[in-house]
Formats: C-alpha cells, sequence, structure tokens
C-alpha cells in the first residue's frame, strides 16, 4: 500500500539568489534519474535511497557535482571554518595519543581541508611528528580543493604525510580517526506513525514533481521504530522521524581496521530519549541551501544539503557491538573549554594591538563553545580500542545517553 503525501520540488522559499542555468540544468538531470528510479520501483523509492542519490549520485548529487559547498559563501559553515582555533584545541588534546602510541591520523571527509591544515600545522606546533595524514574522500571534487588548500597552506615538505584513500586502508592501523560531521549526512530511513502502526515514508511521483509517499514499514524499520515509540512515547499521530541503520556498519567497519586508537565524532544530535521525544513530531531531517534552513528536503535535488541529526544512543551502542569502548561525550563547548581551548586563544592574542582582531577571535570561540551557538547543539563522543583518554578537564556526560 502506497500513500501520496504532501510536499513537492517546489524551491526553498526566503532570501538569497536563486540556482544559476547551470545548477538547474544539472539538477533537472539528477531529478530524470530519480523520478526514472521511483517509476521502476512501483512508484515508490525508499527516502534513504533518495537521500543517497541527491547526495553522492556520481557527478551530480551534492557532494560530488563540482558547486561551491562550505564556507560564507557556500551552504553551511562547519566548526573548522569558523576558527582555526578548533583544529589546532583537537590538535592540542590528543598530540599525546600521536607521540606514545606511534599512530597517524585518519579523516573521513574533510570537506574544505581546513581541519586537517589547522590539525597539522598545530600538532607541529606542540613539537610532535606526524608519521602519515590520511583523508578519505569519496567526492572527487572536494578531494581536488582539499588538495589544493593544503598543498598551499602546508607547503610541499609537509604535503608529503598527507594521502588521500577512495576506500578505507586493507591492513590494520593505529590511528587517531576523526569524523567531524560525517554521520549526519549518511542517509536515513524516514518513518511516521500513525493509526498504530509504522509507515516507511518515501518518494513517489506527482503531477508537479516529486511527492513524499508511504507505504507500511518492512521489518527492520518496524521493529526499531516501535521500539523507540513504547521506550519514549506516547507519540501524537502522525509523528515523524530519522532510523540511520547505517552507523552500526560504519562503526563496525572502522573497528575492523583499527588495532588501536581514538574515534573522535563531532556531530549535531542527542542522546536517543531526546532524540525520539514526542515534543519533537517532524523528526530532524532538514536542507541546507546558501545559509539558509530548508524545511522541504525534495527542494531542488543535488543543489542542497541534506542532513539529519544524529542518535548518539546509538552511536554508543554501535561502537560497542563492533568492540569498541565509549571514552567520552560532552557538548562541543564543554570539551573545547576543557581540551584547551581557552590557553591558546590567550596565545593567540598575546601581543595584538588590534582590537578588532581580538574581538574576532573572542567571538570565532563564542561561535563554538557558547549554548545558543555550536556548544550545545554539537556533541563529542570518543570511541577507543586500547588507547586511554588525553588528559582533559571536560565533564562526563555518558549517563545521559
Amino acid at each position: 500500500m502506497v500513500d501520496a503525501s504532501e510536499s513537492s520540488t517546489a524551491p526553498p522559499t526566503g532570501p538569497g539568489p536563486a540556482p544559476d542555468p547551470e545548477a538547474l540544468a544539472l539538477s533537472s538531470e539528477l531529478l530524470s534519474q530519480i523520478q526514472a528510479e521511483v517509476a521502476s520501483g512501483g512508484g515508490f523509492l525508499p527516502f534513504a535511497r533518495y537521500m543517497e542519490q541527491v547526495l553522492y549520485a556520481p557527478g551530480l548529487g551534492y557532494y560530488v557535482n563540482g558547486l561551491r559547498k562550505l564556507g560564507r559563501e557556500g551552504d553551511f559553515v562547519t566548526a573548522p571554518e569558523v576558527s582555526t582555533l578548533f583544529g589546532a584545541t583537537l590538535a592540542r588534546w590528543f598530540a599525546p595519543v600521536l607521540e606514545d602510541e606511534g599512530c597517524e591520523i585518519l579523516e573521513f571527509g574533510a570537506g574544505s581541508g581546513r581541519l586537517a591544515g589547522d590539525v597539522i600545522l598545530g600538532l607541529e606546533e606542540a613539537g610532535v611528528s606526524l608519521r602519515r595524514y590520511r583523508i578519505l574522500e569519496v567526492s572527487p571534487d572536494l578531494r581536488q580543493r582539499q588538495q589544493a588548500f593544503l598543498a598551499n597552506r602546508l607547503g610541499a615538505e609537509r604535503m608529503v604525510r598527507v594521502e588521500w584513500l577512495d576506500r578505507l586502508p586493507e591492513a590494520p592501523i593505529r590511528a587517531l580517526v576523526l569524523a567531524n560531521e560525517v554521520l549526519d549526512a549518511m542517509p536515513v530511513e524516514l518513518f511516521c506513525w500513525r493509526d498504530g502502526r509504522v509507515w516507511q515514508r518515501g518518494v513517489g511521483a506527482g503531477e508537479s514533481g516529486l511527492v513524499f509517499a508511504d507505504r507500511l514499514a518492512p521489518p527492520a524499520l518496524d521493529a526499531a521504530a516501535r521500539e523507540f515509540q513504547a521506550s519514549f512515547g506516547p507519540w501524537p499521530e502522525g509523528y515523524v522521524s530519522e532510523w540511520r541503520p547505517t552507523v552500526g556498519p560504519w562503526l563496525h567497519a572502522v573497528a575492523e581496521r583499527l588495532e588501536r586508537g581514538l574515534i573522535w565524532i563531532g556531530d549535531y544530535g542527542y542522546p536517543r530519549h531526546a532524540f525520539y521525544a514526542p515534543e519533537r513530531v517532524t523528526g530532524t531531517l532538514v536542507g541546507y541551501y546558501r545559509q539558509q534552513l530548508v524545511l522541504d528536503p525534495l527542494a531542488w535535488p543535488g543543489l542542497m544539503d541534506l542532513t539529519a541529526s544524529v542518535d548518539f544512543t546509538g552511536v554508543a551502542e554501535g561502537a560497542t557491538k563492533a568492540g569498541l569502548d565509549v571514552l567520552a561525550y560532552a557538548g562541543q563547548g564543554e570539551f573545547l573549554l576543557g581540551a584547551g581551548l581557552p590557553a591558546l586563544f590567550e596565545q593567540s592574542v598575546a601581543g595584538k594591538d588590534d582590537p578588532k582582531e581580538i574581538m574576532q577571535l573572542a567571538q570565532q570561540v563564542r561561535m563554538l563553545t557558547l549554548p545558543g551557538e555550536m556548544g550545545e547543539r554539537f556533541q563529542v563522543m570518543v570511541l577507543g580500542r586500547d588507547c586511554a583518554l588525553p588528559p582533559a578537564s571536560f565533564p562526563d556526560r555518558r549517563e545521559r545517553l
């Protein structure tokens, strides 16, 4: 049974420039591919598959189509784009692990390359010799941008230690694994709670374009949603949320390669009881286009980022099943302040005479750490195998999971 629902391919509303003709042509081509896949699926395409296509379809998906995405002129800004102090703080905090364990760094989805550059230079300032920095990047376009940025930032001598990968290494590694705003871009299943049943929400074809369509959920999604409802409900009629089944396999794959080391995960999200709270009636799925929040995830396929918050309880569960230790969980602000950001800020402003420059640095710190900015909305989780946490003074919030 398929039930057509509302929504369409109407563009986002609000201020901001419309896509140029080249971008619209790209989106139209991707839309045609999706419509063909909807038709071949009997009029229904699971949302996880739709999200995979609009983000990663070869040559057309958001992360691989060559359009500008990151930074003030792109669609969204990540913590490394806010301030070099973010990466510098990470580098100072985990420097003892790299020094004592002989680890390398493996970063997933390096974005513009800014985090990699800040970490490499921060480790150098801390007196730590980095053996190798590897970046696993699925986007050919972003890989080229990272290579150009880091070559300019680091110079030839440092660049010999930077390597790009298409997949996880085959051999076991001792590593510090970085995953900053990676999990939120993994495709999600959408579901709706209606009439005491779980409905899988997907994409169908309407007269004016793509529309939401519902069908009874397959067994795995049905079981997961019913468990969440029993634990955190009752949910109101029409409650919509997400489930991300890909996190467990991702953690398992990383754990299989990790002989020893830490996995640092930073992303926006919640513990499960908050993620599936009854008042969160429309879920967390949103789009971003030119620094604007877009509530219609079917708008302009391939031209905007689609993202959903992370269920950090699910991450912890997946880590435990993969044989990893859950070592820390805290808000981003708490983590950064306890991992050495204040001292790095003081070093950065020492000897500066320009009040404007000092104010800019202070504003960057506020954006990274204040609860009303990125400090609480973004969470940090550290997983490990046979490796202890570096010294820090941030609070342990694992009991919230």
